[in-house]
């Protein structure tokens, strides 16, 4: 966990603003929601390893009895948590507050959550995550839209180039089925599958057999990954889907595949190559999706900057009644350190230096003339290095500064350029 200086705040709010600004315009509405999770909710099966990594908080009245008698079961310490991503509090507002919300649904949400991890390079404890999610809305025109405005949230930000990854976990499910992998033995598989990019085929056909699956499955899949074009991820459409997946792919999910990219390329008004990429062996761990899921890419970096996918099922585990989603998360505190934006110039941002024996009341007065004609004031007491007082003022984003001498009339100041 950090804390984060008053530039780098502002830099990172410039970031949440065009991010917000995008969103909005493809008409998503920004939702809030607690921090706090019940536990039972947080560890339902549908967070993947995420729920091993929840901040739990202990039960209110247990004394020192009740946690040695509850020590060997976590639930019963904990009745709540810190949530670990915002998709669950989605899905419980949603089953909460649906009389109140249109048929289909697009929110925004935009927040902190919180995971155990391991500290490291890159790897934080609590994190920004940027939502944006369709619900209600079983069509490929759900994802169209969450892809084109993620794509256009991305370009505004200075990423013209990024790409989104894409695939179905039908589609997976199909593959793995056809291979002849065993219904039980496929959630691990799939996990193995998830390691491509880090151990190549080799590894993965390695680790499947020591994995002891289904030795004719791993023999199919082997010979699968062997074929040059199964690794060819260079375009998308319809013949490009069906040759990076074995023969009989099921029409309906390459369709649905391809609606999604004919649809993406209008949204972007492209008439060029689609900014979609089929990857037959992108998995995304997380148990709660049905089907279409997606990374986001840019070339600039080997890793993705976002991703999600549809979660049918989720929602109807709190509603009791099936209701379509699919979400897509930037990956915020990645895109923050990764695109350069200019600072806020709309309005001046300017450090009075006054002397010591200035009155408060002239001080105020200046202060008040300059944030009257619309700038950002800092006042500032004169010291002996005025340079590196400067030089402060200037990595805190102010751009000019006013000296202030006691009897200096209202609005007599000379404003100079920082830098």
């Amino acid at each position: 966990m950090r804390d984060i200086l008053p530039a780098d705040k502002a830099r990172r709010e410039r970031v949440l603003s065009v991010i917000r600004d995008r969103y909005r315009a493809h008409g998503f509405d920004e939702i809030e929601t607690p921090v706090v999770e019940e536990y039972a909710r947080l560890h339902a099966g549908i967070g993947g390893d995420n729920e091993k990594l929840s901040y739990n908080i202990l039960r209110r009245g247990l004394d020192a009895d009740g946690i040695r008698s509850a020590a060997e079961d976590p639930a019963a310490l904990s009745d709540l948590g810190l949530r670990y991503d915002l998709t669950v509090p989605l899905a419980r507002f949603y089953a909460s507050n649906r009389a109140q919300l249109p048929a289909v649904f697009r929110s925004i949400q935009i927040g902190s959550v919180w995971r155990a991890e391991r500290p490291q390079k890159g790897r934080y404890r609590q994190f920004v995550q940027c939502d944006i999610d369709i619900m209600g809305d079983d069509s490929s025109r759900a994802e169209a839209e969450l892809l084109v405005a993620s794509l256009d949230a991305v370009a505004a930000l200075g990423l013209t180039d990024a790409s989104i990854r894409i695939n179905d976990r039908r589609a997976l499910d199909w593959m793995l089925d056809a291979f002849g992998f065993a219904a039980e033995e496929r959630p691990g598989v799939l996990i193995t599958i998830d390691k491509l990019d880090k151990i190549g085929p080799v590894g993965i056909v390695a680790e499947l057999r020591e994995r002891a699956a289904t030795a004719s499955a791993v023999d199919a899949f082997d010979a699968f990954l062997r074929r040059p074009q199964t690794r060819e991820f260079v375009s998308f459409g319809e013949n490009q889907i069906r040759k990076a997946l074995p023969d009989g792919a099921p029409d309906d999910i390459v369709a649905h595949l391809v609606g999604i990219g004919e649809a993406v390329a209008a949204g972007r008004d492209l008439e060029g190559e689609i900014p979609l990429v089929f990857d037959p062996f992108l998995v995304r761990g997380m148990g709660y999706y049905t089907g279409t899921i997606f990374e986001l890419a840019h070339p600039s970096v080997p890793y993705s900057l976002g991703g999600g996918g549809r979660y049918d099922g989720m929602i109807g585990r709190f509603l009791g009644q099936q209701v379509p989603a699919v979400g897509f998360s930037l990956g915020f505190e990645r895109l923050v350190d990764l695109v350069a934006l200019d600072d806020d110039t709309d309005a001046a941002a300017v450090v009075l230096v006054h002397d010591a024996d200035v009155p408060v009341a002239e001080l105020v007065a200046h202060k008040a003339a300059l944030i009257g004609d619309g700038s950002r004031v800092r006042v500032e007491r004169r010291t002996k290095n005025l340079k590196a007082l400067l030089e402060r003022s200037a990595a805190d984003g102010y751009t000019a500064f006013a000296t202030v001498s006691a009897g200096n009339p209202a609005g007599s100041l000379e404003i100079k350029a920082l830098g």
